[in-house]
């Protein structure tokens, strides 16, 4: 029979941050990633100066490079907090694009 080797009580609390920490990061990663690069698609198709349906093409493009970028970035900061903070400020960031641009131009 195997006996199931049980850590200590530090490493354990260890092995659960970090679980938690990856947790984070996947949370960060997968949904943060999508809505902040839905948000910058919309912010760009705003503020591009392209016709509606190229402005619309091309920020959508880009918005695909956003996503890719945002997951490499959730797994490559230095913690799970500061990627999902930074991540959460990059959506706070193109949602204040898009709400200036409507309130200057209105909807188009």
């Amino acid at each position: 029979m195997s006996q199931r080797r049980t850590l200590p009580k530090r490493d354990a609390a260890r092995a659960w941050r970090r679980r938690g920490d990856t947790a984070l990061r996947v949370v960060a990663a997968i949904p943060g990633g999508y809505a902040v690069a839905s948000l910058w698609a919309m912010a760009l198709a705003r503020v591009l100066p392209f016709g509606a349906a190229q402005a619309t093409f091309a920020a959508t493009i880009v918005a695909f490079a956003i996503c890719a970028f945002t997951a490499m970035w959730a797994f490559a900061a230095r913690s799970g907090w500061r990627a999902l903070w930074t991540i959460v400020l990059a959506g706070i960031v193109a949602a204040g694009i898009t709400a200036v641009s409507i309130h200057a131009w209105g909807r188009v």
